[in-house]
């Protein structure tokens, strides 16, 4: 695998690069509480729906072009109240770990999100077994709110879900503008 990446802007041409990602993910982890891997068709509903709000959503890529992961943040809620408070999504392929990008990915993500007036950063985790996950988030200032003990079931166990959050442009400490 090579040193050297870059992090841009998502394009409709990575959506199945993206799809493979996410499918083994889905097929094989316990990130996802998806059960059944999404077609292409159905990831660019998704990419379009977080381009259409102004959302961020980057791929990580090798010198060569090869997409390694992808990160956006989406709504955390729909209800107008949660407006200032944005939900973190990233994968990365497998064998891609280990690398530093998910920590970019999650860099870049803050930035943004920052640029963009959001206030707090909610990390939603699948398993809270998932060291990988919690470790890049709470090393990039995510701390832990708690854990709900088996909220899914999956690949025939129980699964929980592990809350991260991080306040942004001083969280919950000022009124927004």
């Amino acid at each position: 695998m090579t040193d050297t990446y870059s992090i841009r802007q998502t394009a409709l041409s990575d959506i199945p690069a993206i799809t493979e990602i996410y499918a083994h993910h889905v097929a094989y982890g316990s990130a996802s509480f998806e059960e059944e891997p999404p077609s292409a068709e159905e990831m660019t509903k998704r990419f379009n729906l977080i381009q259409s709000k102004n959302q961020p959503y980057y791929v990580v890529e090798s010198n060569e072009g090869e997409i390694l992961g992808y990160c956006y943040a989406g709504s955390f809620r729909e209800r107008n109240a949660y407006r200032f408070t944005i939900e973190t999504t990233l994968y990365l392929k497998p064998g891609a770990e280990g690398h530093g990008l998910g920590g970019l990915m999650l860099d870049t993500l803050v930035e943004e999100c920052s640029k963009r007036g959001y206030r707090q950063m909610i990390a939603v985790i699948g398993d809270s077994a998932n060291a990988g996950s919690i470790g890049v988030h709470k090393s990039r200032g995510f701390n832990m709110i708690g854990t709900m003990p088996g909220t899914g079931f999956k690949h025939g166990r129980w699964v929980d879900t592990v809350m991260m959050q991080r306040p942004i442009n001083g969280g919950n400490l000022t009124l927004p503008e």
